[in-house]
C-alpha cells in the first residue's frame, strides 16, 4: 500500500470485528469499578449569551443569568457565554441592570444546539456536574481528584498523613455511559516545606541553596489554606514574605498582610524565601496571561508524596500497607460513595435535574481467561502454576542459552574483602545448576569508596585484559553517585556489561545470600547474551518492537525514548537504541533511523527480513493517539524504503498503564482479584477503537489493575484473539522476573532503557552494547 503522507489524515486499517467476547478461553464473571448511568432526559441544549454593553467582570455575568430564572428555569450550567439548560427555550432578550454602575444590560440567549443526552460532546459538561456533587458531598477537590481530610489517618512516627478520596470521571463506553470510580489516597507530609529546608540548612550550610534546590525543585507542594497543589519550579532566593506584589484589582500588598486579611493566617518567619511555580500555557486562560507565575509561601507548604530517604526504608512498606485495598474493601468504597449521594437529597437532585440516574450497585460483565502458556528451559518445557511464578523452575535447570564467565573483573572496596569471598564461592556452588560456568576474575580491591577510587580501579583492570566479558562492583551501601559513575563508565565511555551489587544484600542468612546470587546470575547471564526462557510463538518471520518515553522531572530537559526490537523468530535476542527529544518534538525521524537499522541487524543476522511487524508503543495518552497515527506509523511505513521490493505488514499497538479501570473476580457475592490471563474486549470498550482490557500478572495484594491495548494499525489482519494471545505471550518474556509482568517484555525493556539513559546516563550508551540487556 502508498506510504501516506505524514499530513493526511490516517484512518487505520479494519480488520474484520469479531463478535465480543472471544470465543476462545475460559468464561468468567467480573466486576468493575464502574457504574452504569442512565439518561432520562432526550436532549440537553446549547446556548450562546451575549450581554450587550459587554459585560467584562465574569461573576457579574453569573449573578445576571441567574436573575433571569423566570425564562431559564432553576437548573443551569454557564461559563460566562456558553449556556446548557435540561429545557428548550426560544429565543429571547431580557434586561438585567449592572449593579457596579446600575447600567442597563440587553441579554440575549440564543440556542445553537441540540445534543444528544449521552451524546460525547455531554461528557465534559457531565464531568462538571459531577464534580458539583462531589462539593455537596463536602469532598475537597485536590488536583483533579476528591479528598476527605476528615477522614485522614496519620502517621505519627513518619510524619505523614494519608487522605483517602476518589477520582470520578464520566466515560462513554460501548456498554453506555459510565461513572467510572476509583478509590485513591494522597499522602502529605506533616512537616512543611520550612521545616524541610531549616533541616537541609542545620546539615550543610555551605551548600544550602543547593541542597534546597536538588530536595524541592521538581517536587509538588499543597497549600492547606486552599487545598491546591503546585510543581515548585525554582526558589526565589531574593525575595522574602515581606515582599509587595499586585493584586488583580492593583492594589499592592505585601505577603504577610495578603494571607492575614484572606486566610487569617500569621506567617511567623519574615526572611523565608519564596517558592516559584510557572503554570503550564494551557492552564493559562486568555485573560490571565499576565500570570506567568504563582509564588508560595515555604512555612505554608506542605510536600506530598514520600522523600527519598523514605522510599528507601521501611516506610514505604508501613504507607502501602495503610493504603493497601483488598477487592471486597475497594467495592466496599465505591459503594459508600454511592450511598453517599443517595442519602443526600441535594446531592441527588443536582443528578435528577439534568435527567441523570445511576445504577444502585457496579458494572458486572463476563470475560475470559487465555490458555495457559508454556515455558520453554533447554532441557523441557513446562506450564507454571495459577500464580504464573516460574522462579524455582528457571533457577535450578538449565537456560536456553548461557553465557560462561571466562574473562571478567571483580572490583571491591577492602573492608568489603569478606563478602567478596563468599559471592565469588557462592556464585561458583550455583552457576552450574543454570548451565553457566564461573572462572576467576581478575580482582581490583580498593582503598576507599571515593568516586574517583571505583573510576581508577574500573579502568585499570579494563586496561589489564585484551577482552573483558563483564565487570561487577561491589558497593558498601546504596551509594547513587558511585552508581552512576560506574554505568556512566561502562555504558558510554568504555563500554562493557557492569552488575553492581549492595554490600548490604549480600549480609544475612545463607539461603538469602543464595537467593540474591542465584538472581545476579541469572541477570549476568542476560546481560552477557544469553537467553533464560522462552514461549511458543506459533507466528513465522516475525519482529516484535517495544518503545517507551522517559520524561525528565527537569522543565525544558529532554525526554529519552528506549526502542526494543526482536531480533530471532522465537523472541529472545534483542536489539537497543535510544533517541533523545526536546519537549513537545515529535519522534518521527528518528523513528524511521532506529527502525531501519534494526530491519538491517535483523537481515544480517537472520538472512532474511521479516514479514511482519508488530510494535507495541507504550507512553501515548488518548490525546496522542493521532499522533501515532498521523506521525509515526509513517515514518514507521518509510523505514521500509530502505530495502528493494521491501513490504511487510504492520501493527501499531498503544499500550496503556496508567489507567483507573479495576477488574473484580466474583463467585457469587464474593470479591477476589481476577486471575492473571483475563481479557475484556466489550463492554468498556470505546466505539470507533480496537480495544481490549488484559490482566495479564498475579495479583497478590491489593485489586487487579488490567492494562489496556489499541489497536491503531493492523495490515496483518491479526484477529482479536491472535493480537490478545500474542500480548499475553509477550508478558511471559521479561528476564528479571521469573513470571507475567503487566505488559509485554520489549515494552519493558524500552522502559528500562529508557530510565537508565534519562535519569543516569544523559547521553547515548555504546552501540558495541546495542545488542546485550546491559540495562537491567
Amino acid at each position: 500500500m502508498p506510504t501516506p503522507s505524514p499530513l493526511s489524515p490516517l484512518r487505520p486499517p479494519r480488520s474484520p470485528q469479531p463478535a465480543p467476547p472471544a470465543a476462545k478461553g475460559t468464561a468468567v464473571p467480573m466486576g468493575l469499578n464502574l457504574v452504569k448511568i442512565h439518561c432520562r432526559n432526550e436532549a440537553v441544549y446549547q446556548y450562546h449569551v451575549t450581554f450587550s454593553p459587554e459585560v467584562e467582570c465574569r461573576s457579574a455575568r453569573f449573578a445576571m443569568l441567574r436573575e433571569q430564572h423566570a425564562v431559564t428555569g432553576d437548573v443551569l450550567a454557564f461559563d460566562g457565554s456558553i449556556l446548557f439548560l435540561p429545557i428548550q427555550i426560544p429565543k429571547v432578550s431580557v434586561k438585567a441592570q449592572r449593579k457596579s454602575d446600575g447600567e442597563e444590560v440587553s441579554i440575549t440567549i440564543q440556542m445553537t444546539k441540540v445534543l444528544e443526552a449521552s451524546s460525547d460532546l455531554c461528557i465534559p459538561f457531565y464531568n462538571v456536574v459531577f464534580r458539583r456533587v462531589m462539593k455537596i458531598l463536602d469532598m475537597s477537590l485536590v488536583g483533579r481528584h476528591f479528598f476527605e481530610p476528615a477522614h485522614a489517618t496519620t502517621l505519627h512516627k513518619h510524619g505523614l498523613q494519608i487522605w483517602p478520596g476518589y477520582a470520578v470521571s464520566i466515560r462513554k463506553k460501548d456498554g453506555g455511559l459510565f461513572l467510572l470510580v476509583d478509590s485513591i489516597h494522597k499522602i502529605i507530609r506533616s512537616e512543611s516545606v520550612l521545616s524541610v529546608m531549616q533541616k537541609i540548612h542545620s546539615q550543610s550550610q555551605n551548600t544550602f541553596q543547593d541542597e534546597c534546590t536538588k530536595e524541592l525543585v521538581g517536587s509538588v507542594v499543597i497549600t492547606r489554606y486552599n487545598n491546591r497543589t503546585y510543581r515548585v519550579d525554582d526558589i526565589d532566593w531574593d525575595r522574602t514574605p515581606r515582599d509587595t506584589f499586585t493584586l488583580a484589582s492593583g492594589e499592592q500588598i505585601t505577603f504577610v498582610e495578603y494571607y492575614s486579611k484572606a486566610y487569617g493566617i500569621t506567617i511567623r518567619d519574615l526572611d523565608q524565601p519564596l517558592l516559584v511555580h510557572r503554570p503550564k500555557e494551557k492552564q493559562t486562560a486568555e485573560r490571565k496571561r499576565q500570570l506567568d507565575m504563582v509564588v508560595l509561601v515555604p512555612e505554608l507548604s506542605f510536600l506530598t508524596g514520600l522523600s527519598d530517604q523514605q522510599k528507601n526504608s521501611r516506610t514505604v512498606k508501613e504507607v502501602m500497607w495503610e493504603m493497601m485495598q483488598s477487592p471486597r474493601k475497594h467495592y466496599t468504597r465505591l459503594t459508600s460513595l454511592l450511598q453517599q449521594i443517595r442519602d443526600s437529597p441535594e446531592a441527588s437532585q443536582e443528578l435528577e435535574c439534568w435527567g441523570l440516574l445511576l445504577d444502585t450497585d457496579i458494572c458486572r460483565t463476563q470475560g475470559h481467561i487465555l490458555p495457559l502458556e508454556r515455558i520453554n528451559l533447554r532441557h523441557r518445557s513446562f506450564f507454571p502454576e495459577e500464580d504464573l511464578i516460574w522462579h524455582r523452575e528457571v533457577t535450578k535447570e538449565v537456560s536456553i542459552s548461557a553465557v560462561s564467565m571466562n574473562s571478567w573483573l571483580l572490583v571491591y572496596p577492602r573492608r568489603v574483602q569478606q563478602l567478596a569471598k563468599d559471592l565469588l564461592a557462592t556464585m561458583r556452588n550455583t552457576c552450574g545448576a543454570v548451565g553457566m560456568q564461573v572462572g576467576q576474575p581478575t580482582v581490583q580491591e580498593l582503598r576507599d569508596e571515593r568516586i574517583e577510587s571505583y573510576v581508577k580501579g574500573i579502568r585499570s583492570g579494563l586496561g589489564s585484559q585484551e577482552k573483558v566479558q563483564l565487570l561487577v562492583c561491589i558497593t558498601p551501601r546504596n551509594r547513587d553517585d558511585v552508581y552512576r559513575a560506574i554505568k556512566k563508565l561502562c555504558c558510554v565511555q568504555d563500554p562493557v556489561p557492569s552488575q553492581v551489587i549492595n554490600a548490604q544484600s549480600l549480609m544475612g542468612h545463607p539461603a538469602k545470600i543464595r537467593s540474591v546470587v542465584q538472581k545476579v546470575l541469572l541477570q549476568i547471564n542476560c546481560k552477557l547474551g544469553g537467553q533464560l526462557w522462552g514461549v511458543d510463538i506459533p507466528l513465522k518471520q516475525l519482529m516484535v518492537v517495544g518503545m517507551d518515553v522517559h520524561h525528565s522531572r527537569s522543565q525544558g530537559m529532554r525526554s529519552v525514548i528506549g526502542f526494543v526490537a526482536s531480533m530471532n523468530h522465537i523472541l529472545t535476542k534483542w536489539y537497543s537504541r535510544v533517541v533523545f527529544q526536546m519537549p513537545h518534538q515529535e519522534i518521527a525521524d528518528s523513528l524511521r533511523l532506529c527502525l531501519s537499522q534494526a530491519l538491517k541487524r535483523f537481515y544480517e543476522l537472520n538472512h532474511s527480513l521479516p514479514m511482519k511487524i508488530v510494535v507495541y508503543r507504550d507512553g501515548v495518552s488518548d490525546s496522542q493517539l493521532d499522533t501515532v497515527l498521523k506521525y509515526e506509523v509513517p515514518q514507521m511505513q518509510k523505514s521500509f524504503n530502505t530495502f528493494e521490493n521491501y513490504q511487510p505488514s504492520l501493527v501499531v499497538v498503544v499500550v496503556q498503564k496508567q489507567i483507573s479501570t479495576n477488574f473484580y473476580s466474583l463467585t457469587g457475592e464474593e470479591f477476589t482479584s481476577a486471575p492473571p490471563g483475563t481479557v475484556l474486549d466489550h463492554t468498556i470498550t470505546t466505539s470507533g477503537l480496537q480495544d481490549f482490557f488484559l490482566l495479564s500478572h498475579s495479583s497478590r495484594q491489593g485489586c487487579s489493575i488490567p492494562t489496556r491495548y489499541i489497536c491503531m494499525w493492523n495490515t496483518a489482519n491479526l484477529s482479536h484473539e491472535h493480537l490478545q494471545r500474542l500480548t499475553f505471550k509477550l508478558c511471559h518474556l521479561y528476564w528479571n522476573w521469573p513470571g507475567t509482568i503487566r505488559v509485554p517484555a520489549p515494552c519493558k525493556y524500552a522502559h528500562k532503557l529508557a530510565f537508565l539513559v534519562g535519569q543516569v546516563l544523559h547521553h547515548e550508551p555504546s552501540a558495541h552494547l546495542s545488542e546485550q540487556l546491559f540495562f537491567l
